[in-house]
């Protein structure tokens, strides 16, 4: 009699829980719409410096990610990326945005660096170092070591530097983002440009995760936030169970399809809800 007992009181049990542990699609799908609503980014202007993957021309696309995130944000994209530039053509970039927009954008998100890995751009460094006087407390004079950011084209780090120079003097009360490259993997565009996956170093030694760590670093060189979409975004082109993300399975898994591109304004969707559109 125990063991009936029991098992009916388990059976009542199961009857009167609820039939979803989650939630239901419905409420899934509100739940992002109110997410949007009181996203800090709606309706904000923002200005997109970057390669081949934020040009309009839509390389291997037919939607880019800040295209989504205008559906997503109702936000205003100031589209600036031009297909094959590397971090030198972001300095120029941010020079025609203040030209033509002057201040009066909210933000400026920038992606690059693939590019510069695969011209086998050296790294560089931040600084040089040499010694000079100052004064302490005391005041005393003494000699101390004294660095100074690299500014030269030669480099990734020298480029960097350059660009970053310009936004944060000419940009002061807005925020800017730096996005991390992605995975890429194996690319054919012509005979005479053919892309190894990234599992090969380019020309110096280096691999695109060399590149990924300094655009990270940059984001504390130059106090700014660094979203790392090479992880954020889950894009994984080497397995070909990704494939279906970029597009060509066969000779463009370096740029993504527009899945690709949704997915990645999705990861950029959540992670700008950690950051302040301006400072104003």
């Amino acid at each position: 009699m125990n063991r009936k007992l029991s098992a009916c009181f388990l059976a009542a049990l199961l009857l009167s829980a609820e039939a979803y542990p989650f939630p239901a699609i419905g409420a899934r799908a509100e739940e992002q719409a109110t997410a949007a609503a009181n996203h800090p980014w709606k309706g904000k202007r923002v200005a997109f410096l970057g390669d081949s993957i934020t040009d309009k021309k839509h390389v291997g696309t037919t939607k880019c990610y800040w295209e989504y995130l205008a559906e997503m944000l109702g936000l205003e994209p100031l589209v600036y990326g031009i297909n094959g530039h590397q971090w030198t053509g972001i300095l120029r970039q941010a020079q025609q945005l203040f030209e033509e927009q002057g201040d009066s954008v909210d933000a400026i998100i920038v992606f690059a660096g693939t590019n510069d890995y695969n011209a086998g751009l050296p790294l560089g460094e931040w600084f040089t170092e040499t010694e000079m006087e100052t004064i302490v407390g005391g005041p005393r004079a003494t000699v101390r070591k004294h660095r100074a950011p690299v500014m030269a084209d030669t480099t990734f780090k020298g480029r960097i530097n350059l660009a970053m120079d310009y936004l944060k003097s000419h940009f002061p009360t807005k925020q800017i983002i730096l996005m991390t490259p992605l995975h890429r993997a194996f690319a054919r565009f012509s005979d005479q440009n053919i892309q190894p996956d990234e599992n090969f170093a380019n020309k110096l030694g280096l691999y695109i995760d060399d590149y990924v760590r300094t655009i990270k670093e940059a984001g504390n060189v130059w106090a700014v936030p660094v979203i790392d979409l090479n992880s954020a975004s889950g894009l994984f082109p080497l397995d070909d169970a990704y494939a279906p993300y970029f597009h060509k399975t066969d000779t463009d898994r370096l740029h993504p399809n527009a899945e690709g591109h949704r997915r990645m304004a999705k990861a950029i969707f959540y992670q700008l809800q950690a950051y302040p559109p301006t400072f104003e």
